[in-house]
């Protein structure tokens, strides 16, 4: 099973989202190397895709979907931070959960943030 390190970046009511050339959106992250924890891998990517450097993320959970097993990371950020589509990134942007139901997202990511806004909620 593939390992994959996975971010939910939070501002406010929003969530960051990333997406490759004529892709769907999904949550910044990616494979966790070897000789690399999932905690360093989430942070690594987050700086790779969005140019983001966050070194406070939470772990929240792992999630399986399909043949990957993704380590969930959580961050909240401030207005200040802005994050630019860097690598093989073409876009980011930060959206509501109500903004992304007229989006094409990744399945996996849909639910793993599903999963994450019922457990935020009280």
């Amino acid at each position: 099973m593939k390992e994959r390190a996975t971010v939910i970046c939070r501002r406010e009511n929003q969530i960051l989202y990333v997406r490759k050339p004529k892709a769907r959106w999904t949550l910044p992250g990616g494979k966790v190397e070897a000789n690399e924890s999932p905690a360093q891998a989430a942070a690594r990517e987050l700086r790779e895709e969005t140019g983001l450097i966050l070194e406070e993320l939470a772990y929240i959970t792992r999630f399986e979907g399909g043949e990957v097993l993704h380590h969930v990371f959580e961050v909240s950020v401030t207005f200040i931070v802005t994050p630019v589509a860097k690598n093989e990134i073409a876009d980011c942007k930060w959206f509501t959960a109500k903004e992304l139901n007229a989006l094409k997202v990744n399945p996996a990511a849909k639910s793993i943030v599903k999963a994450f806004l019922n457990d935020a909620i009280p």
